[in-house]
């Protein structure tokens, strides 16, 4: 049996189960269903040491035996390198796909 599902549906008449939107009110859906009613930016304090240690990072220079492919734009070494392109090397990952 066919059914046409752009058709609008109406609800029998008397129905005790059918509850009007206005009567359901609204409900918070994603990331606001997810927190609680005490829940803010401002409740989240860190602590400054925490802070400092955790932004020092060592950022070293690429080295001989490495490359950047040009599809993912990671650097990798030189044993993965598949081909070079009129762009530039490409990884084995890349050249796989």
């Amino acid at each position: 049996m066919a059914a046409d599902y752009d058709a609008p549906r109406n609800a029998p008449d008397g129905d005790e189960n059918t509850i009007s939107i206005e009567a359901r009110g609204t409900k918070a859906t994603g990331l606001a269903a997810d927190l609680d009613e005490g829940d803010s930016a401002d409740g989240f304090e860190l602590d400054a040491a925490i802070i400092d240690d955790a932004l020092d990072v060592v950022v070293l220079p690429m080295q001989e035996n490495e490359f950047t492919c040009v599809e993912c734009f990671l650097v990798r070494p030189r044993i993965q390198l598949d081909h070079e392109s009129k762009l530039g090397p490409v990884c084995m990952e890349c050249a796989a796909l």
